[in-house]
This record gives C-alpha cells, structure tokens and sequence, in this order.
C-alpha cells in the first residue's frame, strides 16, 4: 500500500537531519534512521508553512491598499472654492 504523506525531500541538508535525530531520539527513547529523520523534518517544516499560510489569509489588507483602482490622491477632492 502507498502512503498518502509525502516522501522526505533527499536534498535536506546533513546538519539538519543530524538536529532532528539529536532532538528526537531522546523523546522517542530509540534510534532514528535517516530516512526517519528526514520524514520528520518535513514534517515539521510542512507544518509550520500550512500555520503561515493561514496567518497570512487571516491578516486584513493593508490600510495603503491601492488595489481599489484610485489613480491619484486627489481624485474626487473638489477645488472651485
């Protein structure tokens, strides 16, 4: 059966897959393989980019927005006083 979750990206750095067994191996009280490492670590980095992704959709616009289509400052602003 083929897993659903994502294979470890083989280009994740050696420091970073020598980190995640130094923090995990002692939680999970057993060796980590590479490849267990390397799954972790994208794990990880995957979810902390999904928690981004929504606090960017949760942010409002900017007040400066020009999106609205304005093409100047002075547009609607009357002078004949």
């Amino acid at each position: 059966m083929r897993s659903s979750v994502k294979t470890a990206n083989d280009n994740t750095p050696c420091y970073l897959i020598d980190r995640t067994r130094e923090v995990w191996e002692p939680r999970l009280g057993r060796e980590l393989s590479r490849d267990e490492a390397k799954q972790i670590a994208a794990n990880a980095t995957g979810f902390f980019s999904i928690l981004a992704e929504w606090l960017r959709a949760d942010l409002p616009a900017p007040g400066n927005d020009n999106a609205s289509g304005a093409t100047s400052a002075d547009e609607g602003v009357r002078h004949d006083r």
